[in-house]
């Protein structure tokens, strides 16, 4: 199987979901804790792309029309 992340991105990954754990996990603009797994995991991603870690490209939305 491909590998789809690297080593350091899954460490990233990690480190917010112990700090969701913690509840010391802020979403983005409203600065509000972090409780769901699945934005947890979604803030350790975004934070390992802007570190320039091996990590696939976002999810394209389409426009409605």
């Amino acid at each position: 199987m491909v590998r789809r992340y690297s080593k350091k991105a899954t460490k990233t990954v990690k480190g917010a979901m112990s700090r969701r754990k913690r509840g010391t996990l802020k979403s983005g603009g409203s600065r509000k804790t972090v409780r769901s797994r699945k934005q947890a995991i979604a803030i350790g991603l975004s934070e390992a792309r802007r570190k320039g870690q091996k990590v696939p490209a976002r999810k394209k939305v389409g426009k409605r029309k």
